[in-house]
């Protein structure tokens, strides 16, 4: 069985096609990473841990001091949210104060949560 040069081209086309494809598979899968700390889900472990240092808190703390106890806690896991800043803790204040309405400072939540 004799092929022609287009046959050949065509043949080498599809397998060089179907290689690249699967090289480039991986880079295409869209997984959250171990330690990505943009989530929703990672958004509420880091408010469900924001309540419980404010709870046990007796006096109401500055965003600094409650940085730093955040980050202090023996709950607070360092390796996923290592990028945790005082930034992403004001990031996380303002979208708790715009969800809950009636509150408007680290304050209102110390006293609601006790």
């Amino acid at each position: 069985m004799e092929f022609s040069t287009s046959t050949w081209m065509m043949i080498s086309f599809v397998t060089a096609l179907m290689v690249s494809i699967w090289k480039i598979y991986p880079l295409l899968i869209n997984q959250t990473l171990q330690d990505d700390d943009t989530g929703e889900d990672s958004h509420e472990a880091l408010l469900e841990h924001m309540h419980k240092v404010l709870q046990e808190c007796e006096h109401t703390p500055s965003t600094q001091e409650l940085h730093e106890k955040m980050v202090q806690h023996r709950e607070f896991d360092k390796e996923r949210f290592w990028r945790f800043n005082q930034n992403k803790l004001n990031q996380l204040l303002n979208k708790h104060f715009a969800k809950h309405q009636h509150l408007n400072s680290i304050e209102d939540i110390h006293k609601e949560l006790k």
